[in-house]
């Protein structure tokens, strides 16, 4: 169930998406020319990166980017992927990297005059945005024809969103964002309403339950996810049931109800408000023979 596809973007550009469904671990290679720089994204699951034919590893986790750079030395790629896990990776040369940012780029630092022979290394955290992007790299539904290019401009996106040191610039001036404890409870009603999608607690007894004034929920939420609560369980939601669907196991109506739709014409319109078809129609896309 484990695979890898390729996608060239342009030349010292390469976009790379790993793809583990099954119940085993999946392992896979591919070569990396010697000065490119590599940055990995963990959508979900859990992988490791093997260096030195086993002596050293490297663990990416979900909603977590590593980012490797060494001028002197090759660093191919040889991940083990555990089940149920989604990487994207991107290869671009430090040449093209370069061409990318204005000399008003002294706030990433292997593109300083004095470490651009030093190898680099980085982890950190996938924001809401750049989650988004990544998540529209995996269900992309596109004609053919247009594929490299929406790649291309995706890839790009994701550099950008990279490199954005705040994607909110009143950021560093919201008390609320600053508190750790406060973000930590609102990562907490983010995991409740995703254990409980199919019978989501209210928004007043979700507040009670991590600790929060509704107030500070609401605000906290759109601020750390981007989306309000049900918009952003929504959203997950609808993914989830596009994994359904995708895995075989469950026809349309199962898929409804494990994602709390007691009708189907429910879960239809829903699905169907999300990504512009129906769930009979998109799995006829995906297994046009059937």
């Amino acid at each position: 169930m484990g695979s890898k596809e390729v996608i060239t973007i342009e030349n010292d550009f390469t976009l790379i998406r790993f793809q583990n469904d099954g119940n085993e671990n999946f392992h896979v290679k591919h070569p990396v020319n010697q000065g490119l720089i590599q940055f990995h994204f963990g959508i979900k699951g859990k992988t490791k990166f093997v260096f030195n034919e086993g002596n050293y590893a490297i663990d990416l986790r979900d909603e977590k980017a590593l980012l490797f750079y060494n001028p002197q030395k090759e660093l191919p790629l040889d991940l083990e992927l555990a089940p149920n896990t989604w990487v994207i990776s991107v290869l671009i040369s430090i040449k093209k990297f370069h061409g990318l940012f204005s000399t008003e780029s002294e706030h990433i630092p292997f593109l300083s005059e004095e470490n651009k022979d030093r190898k680099y290394y980085k982890e950190s955290d996938i924001s809401p945005s750049m989650a988004i992007v990544l998540s529209q790299l995996f269900h992309y539904n596109l004609n053919p024809s247009i594929k490299n290019l929406y790649y291309k401009g995706k890839g790009y996106e994701l550099l950008s969103l990279y490199f954005n040191r705040s994607e909110d610039p009143n950021a560093e001036q919201c008390p609320f964002l600053i508190d750790e404890d406060n973000v930590m409870k609102i990562k907490k009603a983010k995991e409740i309403i995703i254990a409980n999608m199919a019978e989501p607690p209210g928004l007043e007894e979700l507040a009670e339950q991590v600790g929060l004034s509704l107030k500070k929920l609401k605000m906290g939420f759109k601020q750390i996810y981007g989306d309000t609560v049900y918009g952003f369980l929504f959203d997950y939601k609808m993914d989830y049931a596009r994994q359904l669907l995708d895995s075989g196991s469950y026809n349309v109506n199962e898929v409804g109800l494990k994602i709390g739709y007691s009708t189907g014409s429910h879960f239809i319109a829903a699905f169907k408000k999300k990504f512009a078809t129906t769930p009979k129609k998109y799995l006829m896309s995906m297994n046009p023979n059937t």
